[in-house]
Parts: structure tokens; C-alpha cells; sequence
């Protein structure tokens, strides 16, 4: 709870006060019943001024004047305190969030991204860019906030090394889960409560130190990167390749609809299962050129137009995001 709800409560909770108080103090000065009583008590807390009720002893005045005192001190404070938490945003945060509860309620065969450092921030704006439904995680508020300078995504806050924590992001409706945390050992916390929660996620970690990169997968990681390997692997390739590395650039980070090297799964039952590249009609019906095809830990890459294609073959393409949604639909008929 933030300092601006806490006013608010604390200013409630002091009116609540002050009517139980006046109700109570009429009661036993003036000796008066609960229904004379709590009306006393309302407009002489409001300021109103409708006169007295009953005539009142010299006590009762008294009294009177401490409860006028109390009460425009109560609404002065709940009016200061209502004002600042909707002109502080706590309002709008609250619907927001509620909204946002209810788009994740939705949600189903999305990713869910634990940590928002600098690596979550690069994984989220490619998923910005190729419109992957993800939930973020981490229980840093303020690198939330600047996350979403990247643009509105749906978001937790809190450890996502808690069942609780992951459950709100529907991890048993996820299709997978990146952990991008600044430490292995989070990284492997949140593998072995993630796996234990919903074991046909695909999980792909970061690692930091290569020597725990055997922890992390016998934790249930499917695959682990290490940033510090990929950098130096990028600058030597930069230094001897250059050409090559602007063209995977161009195809593997290229923005909105521009060509990119994307994959297509074939799933089981698909119609596609049993039939040649030719047979498929592919390039006819999305304009796309298959580059190659992985199975399982193997590659062919420029397939002929023979080739026949099996469960769970991934298909290569360099596509726009319209064209390999049109290539997923083909392969999923």
C-alpha cells in the first residue's frame, strides 16, 4: 500500500472514530437514545448546523464544540488525503490494475518473462516487435515503470520465485518461460518452481557463470544462453564478418512488418504431414521461399521441392510477421 492509500485509510479510520466517539459521548452526557444520537453526531461532524436535536445541559455543549473541532479536522485531513490519492495516480493505478487482471485472466499459450533487468528489457522489445503475448515479473516496481517506455504490456509484480507469484501470471495456461534473472541461483529457483507448477513448459534461462549452466538445466531449463558467450561471440563476428552479421541483423531484429528469419512448427494432425515442399504449395499461397528445416537436433538447410515434411518439423523462412502468419495457419489446417 502506497503512502497516499494509507492516508486515505488513516482518514476514514479517523471519521469512523469520531462518529463511534459521538454516538457514545450523547449517549452517556445527554443520556439520549442511538437514533438522536448518531444524527447529533452526523451533522455536527458535517458542519451542517440544522440545530439541536434536544435541548442540550451545559456538558453537552461542551461537548459539542470538542466534536465540531474533531470533525472539521477529520474531513479537512480525508479531503487533503482524497485529493492526493487521485491527483497522485493511486486511482488510476487501482483501475488500471484491475483492468490489466482481467486481460491476464485471458490469456492462454502466451510466455511469461522473470526479470526486467537489461536483458528482460531487449527480450520484451523483441517481443514488441514480432506481437508475442508475454507477462513480465519482478519485484522491482521502478524498473516495471521503466519498461513500459518500451510500450503497455501485461505485468506482476512481485517474486517469481513464488508459486503465488507465477500462478498470477497463469503459468499452467503459459506455453513457456524465459528467467532472465541477475543471478543463477534465482535463475534456478524459479526453473524448479516453474517446472513443478506446469511440466510441459518450454523454459529457456540465462546464465551467468557457465560452470552453472549444468545446475540450471538439471533444474528443468530446456535451453540456457549466456549473454557474456553471445557478446563476445557478436564482437568477433562484427570484426571478421561484417556483411554476414548486418544481414542477420537485418533479419533476425528488423521492426514492424519487415523480412525477418522466422520458424513454423508443424503440429500433429496437420495436412501438410506426408506431403513434398511442391505438393504444399507454400510460395503460392504466402510467397515464401523455405530455407531449411530442422529435426530435431538435425538441419537441412535449401531443401528441395521433393522433400517431405513430418511432425514436427520446424520450418525456416525469411518472412514478414503477415507472411508467417499466413505460413502458421497453412501448417496448422
Amino acid at each position: 500500500m502506497d503512502a497516499s492509500s494509507r492516508r486515505l485509510v488513516t482518514a476514514i479510520l479517523f471519521l469512523v472514530l469520531a462518529l463511534i466517539a459521538g454516538v457514545v459521548g450523547y449517549q452517556v452526557v445527554e443520556g439520549w437514545n442511538f437514533s438522536d444520537s448518531i444524527y447529533m453526531t452526523v451533522i455536527t461532524l458535517a458542519t451542517i448546523g440544522y440545530g439541536e436535536t434536544n435541548p442540550l445541559t451545559p456538558a453537552g455543549r461542551i461537548f459539542t464544540m470538542f466534536l465540531i473541532m474533531v470533525g472539521v479536522g477529520a474531513l479537512t485531513y480525508g479531503l487533503t488525503a482524497a485529493t492526493a490519492f487521485v491527483v497522485e495516480g493511486a486511482l488510476t493505478d487501482i483501475i488500471g490494475r484491475r483492468r490489466m487482471e482481467a486481460e491476464i485472466q485471458k490469456l492462454n499459450g502466451h510466455i511469461i518473462l522473470c526479470g526486467m533487468g537489461e536483458t528482460g528489457r531487449h527480450i520484451a522489445e523483441e517481443f514488441f516487435k514480432t506481437r508475442v503475448p508475454f507477462i513480465g515479473i519482478d519485484k522491482d516496481g521502478d524498473r516495471i515503470k521503466q519498461m513500459e517506455k518500451i510500450g503497455r504490456f501485461l505485468y506482476v509484480e512481485g517474486d517469481a520465485t513464488n508459486d503465488e507469484t507465477l500462478l498470477r501470471a497463469r503459468i499452467k495456461e503459459a506455453r513457456g518461460l524465459i528467467t532472465a534473472m541477475p543471478e543463477d541461483r534465482d535463475n534456478v529457483f524459479v526453473i524448479l518452481t516453474a517446472r513443478g507448477l506446469n511440466p510441459n513448459l518450454r523454459i529457456v534461462s540465462r546464465v551467468i557463470e557457465q560452470e552453472s549452466r549444468v545446475k540450471l538445466l538439471k533444474a528443468g531449463a530446456d535451453e540456457t544462453v549466456s549473454t557474456n558467450f553471445i557478446g563476445g561471440l557478436r564482437m568477433a563476428s562484427v570484426m571478421i564478418r561484417p556483411t554476414v552479421v548486418s544481414f542477420l541483423d537485418k533479419m533476425l531484429r528488423a521492426g514492424g512488418d519487415d523480412v525477418r528469419v522466422a520458424e513454423a512448427k508443424i503440429p500433429p494432425g496437420s495436412g501438410v504431414v506426408g506431403l513434398s515442399l511442391r505438393e504444399t504449395r507454400i510460395y503460392e499461397k504466402t510467397g515464401l521461399i523455405v530455407i531449411g528445416i530442422a529435426r530435431g537436433e538435425s538441419y537441412e538447410l535449401n531443401s528441395g521441392p521433393d522433400t517431405r515434411l513430418q511432425e514436427g518439423d520446424a520450418l525456416i523462412v525469411c518472412s514478414s510477421v503477415e507472411q508467417l502468419r499466413k505460413l502458421n495457419e497453412l501448417v496448422a489446417a
